[in-house]
């Protein structure tokens, strides 16, 4: 059985830092593009950062130079590290896997809000 939990989330001045984490089970980790997106209320899913199998990694061009996604194969964990944290930042924050010859699979997410 596939399962995603993120952890990490919380309640961070703007400006703040914070790193998610995303621990994979039931799949072939090391195998699997990961990424990370995030929903804010009322708002489209957004695609925040992904990395390949391989670490290559992509970037929304809002979290370009504050936000790093990384990986560690060992421990079936993707990461997202976010610094210079903006109230628009502010949302639920999802991981998703897609291993290879599979579909994609989604945790429940994590709460993330930026506010003073």
């Amino acid at each position: 059985q596939v399962q995603l939990v993120e952890s990490g989330g919380g309640l961070v001045q703007p400006g703040g830092s914070l790193r998610l984490s995303c621990a994979a089970s039931g799949f072939s980790f090391n195998s699997a593009a990961m990424s990370w997106y995030r929903q804010a209320p009322g708002k489209e899913r957004e695609l925040v950062a992904s990395i390949t199998r391989g670490g290559g990694t992509t970037y929304a061009d809002s979290v370009k130079g504050r936000f790093t996604v990384s990986r560690d194969n060992a421990k079936n964990t993707v990461y997202l590290q976010m610094s210079s944290l903006k109230p628009e930042d502010t949302a639920v924050y999802i991981c998703k896997a897609v291993p290879v010859f599979s579909g994609a699979y989604w945790g429940q997410g994590t709460q993330v809000t930026v506010s003073s």
